[in-house]
């Protein structure tokens, strides 16, 4: 092998350790931008999560309430004579 050829291939593998170099940087952005969209995501869900055991949670209470409106309701009716 001459210096030449020596030299050519030298320069071949700088320009593949550069593109190499290149694409493991690309995949890191991806990587990094999927993270972050993963943890917004998550963030998200979290939010909604608490939100609907909110909703939830004042959903059972006014269905305590109903419950005790009608156990009411059945009383004075029978009270008043009506069958309930």
């Amino acid at each position: 092998m001459d210096a030449t050829t020596i030299g050519a291939l030298g320069s071949l593998l700088v320009g593949v350790g550069g593109l190499a170099a290149a694409v493991v940087g690309w995949a890191g952005k991806r990587g990094e931008n999927a993270l972050t969209g993963y943890s917004s995501l998550t963030n998200d869900l979290q939010e909604e999560r608490d939100s609907l055991r909110l909703q939830l949670s004042e959903l059972h209470a006014q269905r305590s309430a109903d419950q005790a409106e009608i156990t009411r309701l059945r009383i004075e009716i029978a009270r008043l004579g009506g069958q309930p």
